[in-house]
């Protein structure tokens, strides 16, 4: 399993961001995916998931403006940030659970000025 992530950048606070999160693998259509990011000198922390079933689940700090979505003809899961805040800059890494393994993309970095 290979999962390539892109979409980041530099934004201003307000703006928006899709991050886009691609697999190589056949397992897609099964397998639960989601988004975490990470910021300088803090954990890694769960953004926004869905299952293969199309459920999601959110943190509380992206409520109401991150969307997280999956499109299975093109094997991608998608994170939709609306009204970016300075607070969300971090790295994002697209995540997918198979067998028990979390698979990690690369990360892409987004950053929000005030």
């Amino acid at each position: 399993v290979q999962l390539q992530a892109s979409g980041g950048g530099l934004v201003q606070a307000g703006g928006s961001l899709r991050l886009s999160c691609a697999s190589s693998g056949s397992i897609f259509e099964i397998a639960p995916m989601a988004w975490y990011r990470q910021a300088p000198g803090k954990q890694r922390e769960l953004v926004a998931g869905i299952t293969s079933g199309g459920s999601v689940n959110y943190a509380d700090s992206v409520k109401g403006r991150f969307t997280i979505s999956r499109e299975i003809a093109k094997n991608t899961v998608y994170l939709r940030m609306n009204n970016l805040k300075p607070e969300d800059t971090a790295v994002y890494y697209c995540e997918m659970d198979y067998g028990g393994v979390m698979y990690w993309g690369q990360g892409t970095q987004v950053t929000v000025s005030s």
